[in-house]
């Protein structure tokens, strides 16, 4: 009994956390079949990096006012961990220019650190009452490849033309 469960578990887990999930909503297409979407795990608004080389996911704690990036791999299938110490943002919201610096995130579960993560976080009151604002994420480094001046709507999102270097 306890086999069978830990089976279904697993099955079930892998399903969630890695599977493709048909969609109306196509956001991209691969050659492996028709177009189909790739939900970020934290509901949250994804950007791509390249061509589906990596994604940042972006979620907005309005009661705290926190905003935070996870940083993801090709698809989406799973926590992909970066040597930055922090991401810069700059966001436009409401005709206001904003300056955001999200630092990275220790984890002692995960044993990552600053340094070695896939999480960063910043906090700031105007995220409290924000909706909607558009960004430029000035750099992030993945698997080697630098992605600069991503452009975004959150929530909205975007696949934008990453430069790489």
């Amino acid at each position: 009994m306890m086999k069978t469960l830990f089976a279904l578990f697993a099955v079930l887990s892998l399903a969630t956390f890695t599977g493709c999930k048909p969609s109306s909503s196509s956001s991209h297409s691969h050659s492996h079949g028709g177009g189909h979407h790739h939900e970020p795990p934290h509901g949250g608004t994804a950007i791509d990096l390249g061509e589906e080389e990596a994604h940042l996911e972006f979620v907005l704690d309005a009661t705290a006012g926190k905003l935070t990036c996870y940083v993801l791999k090709a698809h989406m299938s799973g926590f992909q961990r970066i040597t930055q110490e922090s991401l810069e943002l700059a966001a436009t919201v409401g005709g206001k220019a904003e300056m955001l610096t999200l630092k990275a995130v220790a984890n002692a579960a995960t044993g990552e650190k600053a340094g070695d993560t896939s999480q960063f976080e910043v906090q700031a009151d105007w995220l409290k009452t924000a909706k909607s604002f558009d960004a430029i994420l000035k750099s992030v480094s993945v698997k080697g490849k630098d992605y600069t001046a991503l452009k975004f709507n959150f929530p909205k999102g975007s696949a934008p033309e990453a430069v790489k270097k």
